[in-house]
């Protein structure tokens, strides 16, 4: 029996692509839902999400008992989770967007603005760039990914980032911590390596 990946469904994310991103990577079961009874009993949780981080973390808690499922079944029975984009900043103590946005505070850190020294490089940082493993991993290796973001993850312990990129200065490209991981960039818009890197976590085992 193939397992079941909940692909969470709070209103902002690029579902559509998300779940064809992760059959094309060799996912048997993928449920959109919103449903925390489900998640509950998920083998894997992927967690997307696109636009601002207060937003999503609004609409997110106002699931009722959306957080307490993903809390036991991620902290708790520590099952495999991908965190993308905004789904991966929601990791992080808080945000700083529009005011300040408490996160789910999984993986210590604050979400802020880029800020690069240098007034020629383009905000969003939007494109391909470079994925950079800060040292060695399951999940990720060297390549280009597809990024599109204007507010980037500050962790507070470095050994919490998997991997960078570069854009006008250093950029978190990855963070993760036992069996969370979360990424900046779209797997699902990054062709073959994005296909690659869910097949990684579709067979992942922490």
């Amino acid at each position: 029996m193939s397992e079941t990946i909940a692909l969470i469904d709070f209103g902002a994310g690029n579902l559509h692509s998300v779940h064809n991103a992760l059959m094309a990577a060799g996912a048997g079961n993928v449920s959109v839902t919103a449903d925390p009874a489900l998640v509950a009993r998920a083998d894997r949780i992927v967690l997307p999400g696109v636009g601002a981080f207060g937003a999503c973390r609004d609409a997110l808690v106002a699931i009722d008992g959306m957080v307490a499922a993903l809390d036991q079944r991620v902290r708790g029975e520590a099952i495999p989770f991908l965190g993308i984009c905004v789904g991966m900043q929601m990791l992080a103590d808080k945000g700083i967007e529009f005011g300040e946005h408490a996160g789910l505070g999984w993986i210590g850190g604050t979400v802020r603005a880029i800020e690069p020294s240098d007034a020629t490089i383009k905000i969003p940082h939007m494109g391909w760039n470079d994925v950079t493993p800060t040292e060695g991993h399951d999940l990720l290796e060297s390549g280009e990914a597809y990024y599109l973001h204007g507010y980037h993850f500050e962790a507070a312990d470095q050994s919490d980032v998997l991997a960078t990129t570069h854009h006008g200065g250093p950029l978190v490209s990855a963070v993760g911590s036992d069996n969370i991981v979360g990424v900046q960039f779209h797997p699902e818009k990054s062709q073959a390596y994005g296909l690659a890197f869910l097949g990684r976590f579709l067979e992942w085992k922490p």
